[in-house]
């Protein structure tokens, strides 16, 4: 299969604070050093990376650094990373928007970018007027636009209004024309940035199927940025993930997207601990999908274990399991318990495990609360801690036209029914 775009040793460096000071001294002194005496930019030795959270000794930092990547005609390409590693600096770079300090890109086709949607939209201007204008600005020549028309007003679903200032728009409305004028252009590499969370259910719905119709049916080259992962599941076979301007993991999606969730240690589904009280130690906590390694993500849809491993000091064996679970606010919404289990909690060092069904949490970021008690003619609290693991659980993988959002509420779980007979 031939290559549509082929990226070699390209980097892009920014200067920090105000662009007109000293910016014309240094374009000048880069093309003398670089041009006449054939040595390498000065400035490339100065650049840091592009790490929001230090702050920067030389003023001058990558947003790209040595990316090399080839992009093969009519694949699907999905970009993932965090905010501030490079994803939308790419898309400029390969959109033309602005230029690589060194490297190079080659390109077989034409590029067309759906990184701004609605750009170039004039308010006083009705919708049929602004199809025109914004076409125009995103490279299609007038006689594409005509040709495809009464598809782009069907397509956005505001044919009612279409001969009406767009100042008299909903923001949905206005969003859905732009996109439907970005969705019609002919070109042989699509750009996409973060534009398939507009509009409503039905919306964007068919927004997914229009992208998944360019690229397979049409054949087109599609590159796609978002931080909605199953969206990405569904549109893309491969993808690359940036971090710091890098390239740190490449191939398939499902391998790259593993990589992108488990970067961080602060999010990793264990936590080896040894928190000693004077009757109960905590020695590992941990929480994995059934068939997987506490390492790996947690999918909703697969059952769930939680697993403590314990020093239980203690003469007491009638020792129960107190679990609270919150939300990222810290709000508890769930409480569960051990008890019923006597003989869970052994004499000594042991392990005990929690099975959670398949499907019972909603998508999401929560955490929890153990307390270890004993019940006698008292509760007596041997230990507990706090906030003991974070739990991150991804949605399931859906097939192309389904509700790609997310639902409400903590638990989403189908609960037993049963017909009343008289």
């Amino acid at each position: 299969m031939s290559i549509a775009i082929k990226i070699e040793n390209l980097s892009k460096l920014y200067k920090l604070g105000s662009v007109n000071s000293g910016s014309l001294s240094m374009d000048l002194q880069r093309w003398y050093t670089t041009k006449i005496l054939k040595n390498e930019d000065p400035y490339l030795k100065l650049g840091e990376e592009n790490d929001r959270k230090i702050k920067s000794n030389s003023g001058i930092v990558y947003s790209l650094r040595d990316i090399n990547l080839e992009i093969e005609q009519g694949s699907s390409l999905a970009i993932i990373g965090r905010n501030g590693a490079g994803k939308s600096t790419l898309l400029k770079v390969l959109s033309r928007i602005t230029s690589p300090t060194t490297g190079s890109i080659k390109v077989k086709g034409r590029i067309a970018s759906l990184l701004e949607v609605g750009t170039g939209f004039h308010p006083d201007l009705t919708g049929r007027e602004n199809i025109f204008i914004n076409g125009a600005i995103l490279g299609m020549r007038k006689h594409e636009i005509q040709r495809n028309l009464d598809e782009i007003i069907s397509f956005s679903g505001v044919e009612k209004y279409i001969d009406t200032p767009v100042k008299r728009y909903s923001s949905g409305m206005y969003v859905r024309l732009a996109f439907s004028v970005a969705a019609h252009l002919e070109s042989e590499i699509l750009i996409v940035d973060e534009v398939l969370a507009v509009g409503d259910f039905d919306f964007q719905k068919k927004c997914l199927e229009k992208m998944n119709q360019i690229q397979k049916l049409d054949g087109r080259t599609v590159i796609f940025v978002s931080h909605n992962v199953i969206s990405l599941k569904a549109l893309c076979s491969k993808a690359i993930l940036l971090e710091k301007g890098n390239i740190v993991s490449e191939g398939n999606i499902d391998l790259v997207i593993n990589n992108y969730l488990g970067t961080k240690d602060s999010e990793k589904n264990y936590n080896k601990v040894k928190i000693e009280n004077s009757n109960f130690d905590f020695l590992f906590i941990g929480a994995k999908n059934e068939d997987k390694n506490f390492q790996d993500p947690i999918e909703r849809v697969k059952p769930i274990l939680l697993e403590i491993e314990y020093n239980n000091k203690s003469n007491l064996e009638d020792v129960y399991f107190n679990i609270k679970f919150k939300d990222e606010e810290g709000r508890f919404f769930l409480l569960t318990h051990s008890i019923g289990s006597p003989k869970l909690i052994s004499l000594g060092k042991g392990r005990a495990q929690m099975r959670i069904p398949k499907g019972f949490f909603n998508d999401g970021i929560y955490s929890f609360d153990i307390w270890v008690q004993h019940k006698g003619n008292t509760v007596q609290t041997l230990a507990k801690i706090e906030s003991a693991l974070t739990l991150k659980i991804l949605p399931e993988q859906r097939d192309l036209g389904a509700w790609m959002g997310k639902e409400q509420g903590y638990i989403w779980h189908n609960l037993e029914w049963r017909k009343i007979v008289d």
